[in-house]
């Protein structure tokens, strides 16, 4: 009998929550529910091939360059998944994902997966558009990254949740280290930059949420 973190995983991830109760009985009969902890490695090039699919906590997904630095991805939330390129090719992608905080995850096996996918053929539909909506940020992150200027890179990544929010008062959704990480610069040099962003009156900032005080002129100078 499929456990209840197990219901909520099946109806947390975008790709399976258009289908009915009984789809999703059977789907989280298919699951295993794992409770892991802060600092555990559970997504690696030698792992198991399966989709993990997150009911509670976080969990950072990155990427070693050849120096063995950490480049962050993303950070995946609960009904956020990863692995579902390994579900397709016995080519392992150099991915690793590790929790942020006590965890709890749910995982499909590659087979199951895949049958899956020939039951419903609606869940191939929504998952196309969750990959392409993954390779559209991380295509985002590399314009970010390209930008010289690191006060250049926090301002534009800042500009960009105001657009998607359509609010001036946004919640960075990441701890300010991991935001460093992702727009390649160092927490002490983020910490600066905000700072003087503040200094300058263009932002106010209490931890990790953020008033655009001058929206306009933000835009304008950078």
């Amino acid at each position: 009998m499929a456990t209840i973190e197990q219901h909520i995983c099946a109806e947390l991830v975008p790709i399976f929550s258009h289908l009915d109760h009984d789809s999703l009985l059977k789907i989280s009969a298919l699951t295993h529910h794992e409770k892991i902890t802060k600092g555990q490695q559970v997504i690696s090039p030698t792992a198991q091939k399966r989709l993990v699919i997150l009911a509670s906590g976080s969990i950072k997904v990155y990427q070693l360059s050849a120096a063995g630095k950490e480049q962050l991805l993303r950070i995946m939330e609960p009904g956020d998944f990863e692995g579902e390129k390994l579900l397709f090719t016995n080519q392992e992608e150099q991915v690793y994902g590790e929790a942020l905080q006590d965890s709890v995850i749910c995982t499909l096996p590659r087979a199951p997966f895949q049958e899956l996918l020939l039951t419903y053929p609606e869940i191939s539909l929504k998952l196309l558009e969750v990959t392409a909506n993954k390779m559209i940020k991380l295509e985002q992150q590399a314009n970010l990254m390209n930008i010289e200027s690191v006060e250049s890179r926090i301002v534009t990544y800042l500009l960009a949740l105001v657009k998607v929010s359509e609010t001036l008062t946004v919640k960075i959704p990441m701890k300010l280290k991991e935001l460093a990480t992702y727009i390649g610069t160092t927490p002490e040099t983020l910490s600066r930059q905000l700072k003087q962003l503040e200094q300058r009156q263009l932002i106010k900032r209490q931890g990790r949420q953020v008033e655009i005080l001058d929206y306009e002129r933000l835009e304008d100078f950078y």
